[in-house]
């Protein structure tokens, strides 16, 4: 009997038809895995007591890469690492960002994503002291003002920060909630943050009382996604711009981003609706406690350096 002809033009059309099926079946086709970088930063990002990332950035990140048919990995960095890590395309997105000359060599940048002004904080003692009309004005003073490493709250801070007379008033710190307390103690007179999440953390570490905001806005910028040019093309980024615009159109952006906002969330706004500075005088809930554990689960790598602070909210 002869042997079966292999090659035989029906079983490979069979074999190719099934090919076909297999690879085109939900699940079994090559996953899209992004990585986001992120770090406890109420309200945007945090940790919820089953270990899930969640917060107004988190959450808006989850859902637009959703849609694109990719899973959000989320992995937390430092400030200051995240950068390094997007620029040598180990890590994929970076949320939070501000748009830089420096970082337009080694990334794109998406839509804005959020806006909530940057502005200083002071010590209550010394806010009448220092009623400064311009950032650059503390070039010329006594002033300190702790900075977080690699962090850019503005355009103009990107420059002054290359001008020596300004860099001697810096002060460079690791970790925010560190710079508050060295705030209340003395040691710094002043700290720059996004307006959100430095009123939410004062108030959750008692400190609102002595570390107040000062009538100075440092930068209204729109924050952006960051990407890797070595981890993502173009292509993918305007698929992420084109799906951000739907999620802000059909109301899904309030209805992520309003749960974790201590005000009202406008989507033409892409954020709060209230000027700068009108929160200030509101009794705002406290940021939740994030989890002492380092959890490992199939959507979260956990880092256990600490956290360098927030992303670059302006």
């Amino acid at each position: 009997m002869p042997a079966p002809d292999r090659h035989h033009p029906v079983r490979i059309a069979l074999s190719a038809l099934c090919l076909l099926l297999v690879t085109s079946l939900p699940g079994l086709a090559l996953a899209c895995e992004k990585t986001v970088r992120w770090a406890n930063d109420p309200p945007y990002d945090m940790r919820s007591e089953d270990g899930k990332i969640h917060g107004a950035t988190a959450d808006l990140l989850r859902e637009v890469l959703k849609r694109m048919g990719c899973e959000a990995i989320f992995v937390e960095l430092p400030w200051a690492r995240g950068l390094r890590n997007l620029e040598k395309g180990t890590l994929d997105i970076l949320p939070g960002a501000l748009v830089t000359p420096e970082r337009e060599a080694f990334a794109y940048f998406s839509q804005p994503i959020n806006r909530s002004p940057n502005v200083l904080f002071v010590n209550r003692t010394v806010a009448k002291r220092f009623a400064f009309e311009s950032l650059a004005h503390l070039s010329h003073s006594p002033f300190r003002l702790g900075i977080q490493i690699g962090v850019v709250y503005s355009s103009e801070y990107a420059a002054l920060l290359k001008q020596t007379d300004f860099q001697k008033r810096t002060v460079a710190i690791t970790e925010r909630r560190s710079g508050w307390q060295m705030i209340k103690a003395g040691r710094l007179d002043g700290m720059i943050a996004d307006e959100v999440t430095g009123l939410l953390e004062l108030q959750q570490l008692g400190l609102a009382a002595d570390v107040v905001r000062s009538p100075l806005v440092v930068s209204e910028e729109p924050s952006t996604a960051a990407f890797s040019r070595k981890s993502t093309d173009p292509q993918f980024v305007s698929r992420f711009n084109q799906t951000l615009a739907e999620v802000i159109d059909d109301g899904t952006y309030v209805r992520l981003v309003q749960p974790h906002m201590p005000c009202p969330v406008s989507a033409a706004a892409l954020g709060c609706l209230q000027a700068a500075g009108g929160l200030a005088d509101q009794a705002l809930p406290a940021a939740s406690e994030p989890s002492s554990s380092t959890l490992r689960s199939a959507n979260t790598i956990i880092s256990s350096l600490p956290d360098a602070g927030s992303a670059d909210q302006p």
